[in-house]
């Protein structure tokens, strides 16, 4: 396994109000400061190889009261089951706005999630990136793609444009409009890169970034991701995500993912970047910033 990260080994944090990031599984996470809770594509239910293969699937509550009791905003990066499930359920639980796609937006109206609480960040091509703020945090939604995993292609693409059959398949979880979120609060930026891959523009680049959350799935899809990902951020640390094998519950350790060459991206990361951290943190676990 690869280097597991501890609280105080993405720098300094400040002692009296650290930003505090604790891994959800998969591409989820919930940062928080000031008592401001913002959750990155939370995905607690882990359903079964089999239930997704059989059945609709329905967000498991018990999970989301217990892990998600709280939240003030949540970020979706892009809209396959494995980010956006649990979205509306936890949206309605706790009040929390939603930022998201056109995509993301339909689900969360068709699943009750008031309208005041949905942001739609998803501009047509070619226009500036959104930013919005939530709290302390600024958020800035980045058109990112998504890594071409089956067969050279991406899973499930297209748009969710008509959900009225709530709960869906995970079929009709269409992935829609894809977004790298750039995170600044009290003067520290994240990446939040929750699929693998990257789209390079000179505007789009930022220098000496703090962290960086980097997905790992389908990662030697995209090529020469982890170079990309140095040269575009520069960052200070790498945690990386969505590594796991999410068919397995939260009460069991995460375990990689079959055939996702976790060490070779490591390997590759360290010699494009051997001055950063780079690791993961172990599930439902915090690192300090």
């Amino acid at each position: 396994m690869l280097p597991e990260l501890q609280p105080g080994d993405l720098g300094l944090p400040s002692a009296e109000d650290p930003i505090r990031i604790r891994w959800l599984g998969t591409a989820g996470f919930e940062i928080e400061h000031g008592g401001h809770v913002l959750l990155i594509d939370p995905y607690l239910t882990r359903a079964s190889l089999r239930r997704c293969v059989l059945a609709p699937l329905v967000p498991n509550l018990d999970l989301i009261d217990q892990y998600a009791a709280r939240a003030d905003a949540i970020v979706v990066g892009h809209t396959h089951f494995d980010h956006v499930l649990d979205v509306p359920a936890i949206a309605r639980r706790t009040g929390a706005v939603v930022f998201g796609s056109h995509s993301a937006a339909t689900l969360c109206r068709t699943s009750g999630v008031p309208e005041s609480q949905i942001h739609d960040v998803e501009r047509p091509s070619g226009s500036p990136p959104v930013v919005m703020e939530s709290g302390p945090f600024r958020l800035r939604f980045v058109p990112n793609a998504h890594a071409r995993l089956v067969l050279g292609k991406v899973p499930f693409a297209g748009e969710i444009t008509d959900c009225e059959e709530v709960p869906l398949r995970v079929n009709a979880y269409r992935c829609g409009a894809v977004f790298r979120v750039e995170i600044t609060v009290a003067g520290k930026t994240l990446v939040h890169v929750g699929s693998a891959a990257l789209i390079e523009t000179e505007s789009a680049r930022l220098h000496d970034v703090d962290a960086v959350l980097l997905c790992a799935a389908g990662w030697h899809t995209s090529r020469d991701l982890p170079e990309r990902v140095v040269r575009a951020f520069s960052p200070r640390a790498i945690v990386l995500t969505h590594w796991d094998n999410f068919f397995l519950p939260l009460t069991e350790p995460a375990r990689p993912l079959p055939a996702l060459q976790l060490p070779r991206l490591f390997d590759r990361l360290v010699g494009a970047a051997p001055a950063a951290k780079i690791g993961t943190v172990p599930l439902l676990e915090d690192v300090l910033l």
